[in-house]
């Protein structure tokens, strides 16, 4: 430990000192009697910052590590900015099944209480929609949500609703909250001398019966419920929530990968929890293959995504966001239809040919769910559904899964799938195939040089088609949107991983078959994929 620098040592004796997790303070201790400077450097380089997802990073102590000591910091600094925001209604707060989840929600919830607000916990380990639907069903001017989603089991979250009015009551934070929250967690000297208080309260069971009777009102009374589901929660939360939604509606209860089934914050069958990952949604194609389901329906481990295969393939994130959509629009529902700047064009021209209200957003459930009052539906590519809105004003898996339900069961009714009425809607406006390809780095500054590099000369041609068009959206956001006729490409750092990500985009239109026209779209895809990992590199 003699040759640890004097200052860093310091800062970790300082930390300790503060930390109210014994482990944590054990696991530092180590380090600085192992005198392991790499690791103590890298933990204390900096602080996990709180934006507008919230913060998520992995378990373990420090200032760059999910712990008791950072997340009490972040829920003093929370109830600091309502306070002084004026909002001094009930702050509610869920948790999921991740290590350390309950443990999180419940100091959080002692620092509200201590801070004079009201703080009420979810009654058991929930799915997020149910977290986001409490913020407006209670009127609350806070809801948090303890969870990392679909990241890797080493990881956890940490994400801020607020109440309010207008588009944004119930939605995930936007600036200016995130820096003004972010201010308050910086402003928190000693985390000792924040009060806390057991005067916080648990929420019944009737907060999930209430969620359940809502989302319940997104498939239609009286269409046919005759179909055999295949499911996974991915050792998620979403299990029981999700067969309870379906059998309410009239569904048989779903088929349950049984290695799945329960929550597992190791998710021991999948190498990462995240539905859109090749191999993660095996088991529950193998159990639609020998129980001779009709659909498969996977949930992310806190239920805020949906995924949906059928005929053995796996939908992408904009197959099924169209066809949520039509089946909305076919029902009648009139109102707008928003999806964000790197999703497919499809839903575009499927308003445009109903005259339905329609915008593009930047990315981000937080921006989709702002598009405006009107809003009836919204989605992102990466398996993200608006299905009620005014329900929950949030990407949310189990409605989405009611929506896909109703639809499967209404085409398996006539003799169709799910591919067949894609194949229709494409017939009318075109084959439309996405794509990703995506850049990781070691150097952030990597990312802003290419970003630099390709605003400054930007390609000419795409797919051998003269460029129209070059959008650079900053300084709103730092995305470069360019089109060729029938090709885009959209081109953004990721805002949660070390990556420079690609959105491609090719649309072919029908002129014989929608087969023939799906081959040329995917030969197209494949080409402008290799042409644009060319280009990032």
């Amino acid at each position: 430990m003699s040759s640890l620098a004097a200052g860093l040592v310091e800062r970790v004796r300082a930390w300790i000192e503060d930390d109210p997790d014994p482990r944590c303070r054990a696991e530092l201790a180590a380090l600085l009697e192992a005198g392991d400077e790499a690791e103590l450097a890298g933990r204390f380089a900096d602080r996990l910052r709180f934006g507008t997802a919230g913060l998520r990073g992995p378990l373990r102590a420090g200032p760059m590590g999910m712990n008791r000591a950072v997340v009490g910091r972040a829920a003093a600094g929370l109830a600091h900015f309502l306070t002084t925001q004026g909002l001094t209604g009930p702050v509610v707060i869920g948790y999921d099944a991740r290590h350390g989840s309950a443990t999180f929600a419940r100091d959080t919830a002692e620092i509200v209480a201590g801070a004079g607000l009201s703080a009420q916990v979810l009654p058991r380990a929930l799915p997020t929609p149910v977290l986001a639907f409490a913020v407006r069903e209670l009127d609350a001017s806070a809801g948090v949500m303890v969870t990392a989603s679909h990241n890797p089991p080493r990881d956890n979250g940490y994400k801020v609703y607020l109440g309010g009015a207008g588009v944004g009551r119930g939605a995930q934070i936007v600036p200016p909250a995130d820096a003004d929250i972010e201010a308050a967690i910086a402003a928190v000297d000693r985390l000792v001398d924040v009060p806390r208080s057991a005067d916080w309260s648990w929420l019944g069971e009737d907060i999930v019966t209430a969620y359940l009777d809502a989302v319940g009102g997104v498939v239609g009374p009286d269409g046919p419920r005759e179909l055999r589901i295949a499911y996974t929660p991915l050792h998620g939360v979403g299990g029981a929530v999700l067969s309870a939604a379906l059998q309410r509606a009239g569904f048989a209860a779903p088929l349950v990968v049984p290695e799945q089934a329960e929550p597992d914050p190791d998710f021991p069958t999948v190498a990462f929890p995240n539905p859109e990952e090749p191999g993660t949604l095996d088991l529950a194609l193998d159990l639609a293959r020998t129980a001779g389901a009709d659909l498969v329906i996977a949930n992310d481990p806190d239920a805020d995504r949906c995924a949906a295969a059928c005929g053995g393939r796996l939908l992408t994130g904009d197959e099924l966001g169209v066809l949520l959509a039509d089946q909305l629009i076919r029902r009648g529902i009139r109102g707008r239809f928003a999806t964000t700047i790197v999703s497919s064009s499809q839903l575009g021209a499927l308003c445009a040919a109903h005259e339905l209200p329609y915008t593009e957003t930047l990315t981000g459930f937080k921006w989709i769910v702002r598009a405006g009052e009107d809003l009836v539906y919204g989605y992102e590519e990466a398996l993200g559904y608006a299905a009620a809105p005014s329900v929950v004003r949030d990407k949310d898996g189990i409605s989405a899964a009611l929506l896909i339900a109703e639809l499967a069961a209404a085409l398996r009714r006539q003799g169709q799938t799910l591919l067949d009425r894609l194949d229709e809607i494409s017939a009318e406006h075109g084959v439309h195939v996405t794509a990703q390809v995506s850049l990781r780095v070691e150097d952030l500054s990597r990312i802003t040089r290419l970003m630099r590099q390709l605003r400054a000369d930007p390609p000419s041609r795409l797919l051998d088609q003269p460029v129209s068009t070059v959008d650079d959206l900053a300084p709103a956001a730092d995305v470069l949107r360019i089109t060729a006729d029938g090709v885009r490409v959209v081109i953004r750092p990721s805002g949660t991983e070390p990556k420079l990500k690609a959105y491609l985009q090719v649309v072919e239109p029908v002129t014989d078959s929608v087969a023939s026209a799906r081959e040329v779209a995917q030969a197209k895809l494949d080409r402008l994929r290799a042409e644009t990992a060319r280009l990032l590199n």
